[in-house]
């Protein structure tokens, strides 16, 4: 493989702040994080992807999604793209995942951890304090942390995420 993976893993500082908390290669066994509870009911019939609505998984629940992160357009202004954020989070019923959107219109914070790999495209991860640029295959462990995705380039990004449902961080 010509990029070798990236494991970004968020976290809080000691001001409740976001930071990431590791930025290394994958470890030995590939394993990119791991928790060890969630009951899930597989009789469950119907098409359960059809049932999603919202941006954060029901509690105790999953989502697995992929997403297209448009490049940012430098014409818009930033009032613009709060107006449109606003909207975009207000239509997820995630109005209240806008906690402090001081850094970047986008940022939010869900109660949830997150699986994310970048599979197409190039991203920056915004978070309270720092930012880390990705490239395809890099995978973010998004752990209830302020943060926003933003595409500094000229194509689409594509990501695969999982969230699952989380306490507060």
């Amino acid at each position: 493989m010509a990029h070798q993976p990236r494991r970004i893993i968020t976290g809080h500082d000691a001001e409740g702040k976001s930071v990431v908390v590791i930025d290394a290669p994958p470890t030995p066994f590939g394993a990119y994080w791991m928790t060890d509870t969630t009951p899930v009911d597989n009789t469950r019939p119907g098409d359960a992807g059809l049932q999603v609505r919202k941006l954060e998984p029901p509690p105790g629940g999953s989502i697995f999604r992929f997403a297209a992160i448009p490049p940012e357009d430098p014409k818009v202004s930033r009032e613009e793209r709060e107006r449109q954020t606003a909207k975009m989070f207000a239509q997820m019923d995630a109005a209240h995942c806008r906690a402090d959107t001081s850094r970047h219109p986008g940022m939010h914070k869900t109660r949830t951890i997150d699986y994310i790999v970048l599979l197409a495209g190039e991203v920056t991860l915004l978070l309270d304090k720092g930012e880390v640029d990705l490239k395809p295959f890099d995978v973010v462990v998004q752990r209830g942390t302020n943060h926003a995705w933003v595409n500094k380039g000229k194509e689409p990004a594509l990501i695969a995420a999982v969230l699952i449902d989380a306490q507060d961080a």
